[in-house]
């Protein structure tokens, strides 16, 4: 076994090796950007060498640097994670031919695998079932738009170097193909430097099944059985689960048979994933062979008790491998989510900035969680936006769904946006709970998944009870360090003369504001809203648990936040109010600004108003710096706007409009990369273009006019 290896990753699977390695006794060396110098996996590493700027061509995909740092550092071998260069052949050859292991399959394996032309050929040589298309080398756009009219519609053109579901794109009409084919080959240029493509019989509703495998040196090559990610959305994984509740045990042994077949056709060591798309008639069909650990390995670890990165290890060390195919035992079930900083209301559009607040479910008790980052770091433009991935495993599905809703529950992320929201409902909806889901349908029903435009009745109330018992609870301390604690001025419980207890409260719903009127105090309380009043008894807030009985019925919900932001979860639901003042009379008069606040009369002194604004209320002092704030939607400006601004840092792919240029509201005119993904920006309204202030290939950011129209 190795003494010290060299993880040429960052991030949570750079944590996950590292974890693994210590376990084994292994020393560990990491390598890190100028963007990742305090990043979680360069703390945990024994050592750690910087080799370059953030960008990624700058740092995680220098070959020479990282083999460079792993020859100084005295490491025996070097694992590649997944993703930069963990399926890059010339780099496994590179790090070879430097007298080091590399922790995958061997160089020539992977340059099988390597182009999805050359692999599809191979497999369908091997026996192992293929999707009808082409795969040819001539690549002229008339000639692949004449094998696509043979192949016939619904069909896919696929990079033939790609991976991650970069360079696909589905066509349903021959009058659809060139368009298409222009924008999946400039994908794949920007993301792997080759725009060779493929082109294959689209199966519609298929299901996404693939078969962990490994082999060694000694000749031996297993499966680990299937997972399932038929939950996906443009062609990304966002729910993966071991078993597959699609797949009989006579369908999962053929499979399993298939996959140890596809990689004995490419003499395939160590870890590796075959993937396959299957129909609804259980027909299944070769996609790939990733050449790697995948990110959703952990939920076969779950359901085999088996260590893939010491697997991984002890196979590139030159042992056997411990396990025979009759010993790999598939017990319970085991679910994935990924956590990401991307805003779902907003088309996922990809996030960066600080955490501010992280809080992610306690590991143990069948859940499990792998992060790179914790409270306080900041999500980087520059790489993937996932925070952390959830794992769940139970002794049944039911079980693993209800323990995944308690694992998300339990999650709080404030700083960039989340999809936590999308998660819970992708986690509740019936095409998941009753394992129905296939690889197209988030697509064609996304708007099932995304926040519903009212809330929970009950969890409202409950929300509202919890927003008063906070405030009778502040005003009870408040008192106690007053000069008479006993008054009954000190007392929130809202009397007043003419209607005791009665108190409105406004919270703010993404964009909108919500009202309800209570009467009461001291956890008995007459709630309204909406024509409807709902009796309240019992309220009790102990810690982060709030009891009561609503209309005689007891509940119970979980407080995840309180405050600035108060967030409840009813173990299914999830709620996030901003509690809002509603202001009357407001006037500023010299120095002097009075006004109501929710009916109590305030008056402020105004200390300094302009580039910084400070208010006195006779006892405090707040000083405040206004922020000029732009909200924008990817692919546009504001309605009526002028401009067309980038919505997060990126680099421009392509300029489609010049000066002078005439345009349609909607029509597109530019593109920009941003965290893995293509942004398509369009014109806000109809007009002619004024200025174009980037061209391909600029690096912009966030809010960057970036096209300017004339004066409507």
């Amino acid at each position: 076994m190795f003494n010290k290896i060299l993880i040429a990753n960052r991030g949570e699977i750079a944590r996950r090796v590292i974890r693994t390695c210590r376990r084994l006794g292994i020393r560990t060396v990491a390598v890190y950007s100028q963007a990742d110098a305090g990043a979680q996996h360069v703390r945990q590493a024994d050592e750690a060498y910087l080799i370059g700027g953030p960008q990624p061509a700058d740092s995680y995909l220098r070959g020479e640097a990282i083999i460079e740092v792993a020859l100084r550092s005295g490491a025996q071998a070097v694992h590649p994670g997944y993703g930069f260069l963990s399926e890059n052949a010339d780099f496994a050859e590179a790090v070879e031919d430097a007298g080091l292991v590399f922790i995958g399959p061997k160089a020539a394996s992977m340059r099988k695998m390597g182009s999805k032309a050359g692999a599809k050929d191979l497999m369908q040589a091997a026996g192992v079932p293929v999707v009808p298309g082409y795969t040819g080398e001539e690549q002229d756009p008339g000639h692949l738009h004449a094998e696509a009219d043979r192949i016939g519609y619904p069909l896919m053109i696929k990079a033939a170097h790609g991976g991650g579901g970069k360079g696909m794109r589905i066509v349903r009409a021959s009058g659809e193909f060139l368009p298409a084919l222009e924008s999946c080959q400039r994908e794949a240029r920007n993301a792997f430097g080759r725009d060779r493509v493929l082109l294959e019989r689209y199966v519609e509703r298929p299901r996404h099944i693939e078969i962990q495998v490994f082999g060694d040196t000694h000749g031996n090559v297993i499966h680990l059985n299937e997972r399932e990610c038929s939950a996906q959305r443009r062609y990304q994984k966002v729910l993966e689960e071991a078993p597959s509740l699609f797949l009989t045990d006579a369908l999962r042994a053929e499979m399993g048979d298939a996959a140890v077949l596809a990689a004995r056709a490419i003499d395939y060591v160590n870890a590796g994933t075959v993937e396959f798309i299957v129909g609804q008639d259980g027909r299944f069909y070769f996609m790939e062979i990733n050449t790697r650990l995948q990110v959703e390995h952990p939920v076969t670890e779950c359901v085999t008790g088996l260590d893939l990165v010491e697997l991984q290890l002890r196979v590139a060390a030159g042992e056997p491998l411990p396990v025979a195919q009759g010993d790999v035992r598939q017990q319970g079930h085991a679910i994935e989510v990924r956590l990401y900083a991307e805003d779902p209301d907003a088309g996922f559009l990809p996030g960066s900035g600080r955490l501010e607040r992280l809080r992610l479910p306690e590991t143990g008790n069948g859940i499990r969680v792998d992060s790179g980052v914790v409270e306080g770091d900041t999500v980087t433009i520059f790489y993937d936006p996932m925070i952390a991935k959830l794992i769940v495993h139970a002794e049944d599905r039911p079980k693993a769904l209800a323990r995944m809703r308690d694992a998300l529950a339990q999650c709080e992320i404030d700083g960039p946006k989340s999809n936590i929201g999308f998660l819970e409902a992708l986690l509740r909806h019936p095409a998941v709970v009753e394992g129905t889901i296939d690889t197209g349908y988030l697509d064609r029903h996304l708007d099932e998944f995304l926040h519903d435009a009212a809330p929970d009745p009950v969890l409202l109330v409950a929300g509202a009870v919890a927003q008063l018992l906070v405030q009778e609870d502040d005003s009870r301390r408040a008192a106690s360090g007053s000069t008479d604690p006993g008054s009954p001025w000190s007392i929130a419980d809202g009397w007043r003369l003419g209607h005791g207890g009665h108190r409105q409260l406004a919270f703010g719903l993404r964009d909108g504001r919500i009202e309800v009127d209570a009467n009461g105090s001291g956890g008995e309380y007459r709630v309204q809203h909406d024509g409807t009043t709902y009796r309240v008894e019992g309220a009790r807030l102990a810690g982060d648990s709030l009891s009561l009985r609503i209309d005689g019925t007891g509940r119970r919900f979980q407080v995840l936040e309180r405050g600035r932001v108060l967030s409840l979860h009813d173990g299914e639901r999830r709620l996030r109010l901003a509690p809002t003042y509603r202001v009357e009379g407001a006037r500023l008069a010299g120095d002097s600004l009075s006004l109501r606040i929710d009916g109590t009369g305030r008056r402020f002194q105004v200390l300094e108003r302009g580039r910084v604004l400070s208010l006195h209320d006779g006892e405090r002092r707040l000083r405040l710096a206004p922020l000029s704030m732009c909200r924008h939607e990817a692919g546009a400006a504001a309605a009526g706007a002028d401009r067309v601004t980038a919505p997060m840092p990126g680099r421009v792919v392509v300029a489609r409009a010049a000066s002078g240029d005439v345009v349609e509201a909607g029509q597109e005119v530019m593109v920009i990369e941003a965290m893995k993904m293509e942004l398509s920006l369009k014109a806000p309204r109809d007009g002619t273009i004024a200025e174009v202030r980037a061209q391909a290939g600029d690096f912009v950011e966030a809010d960057a006019v970036l096209v300017l129209l004339e004066e409507a």
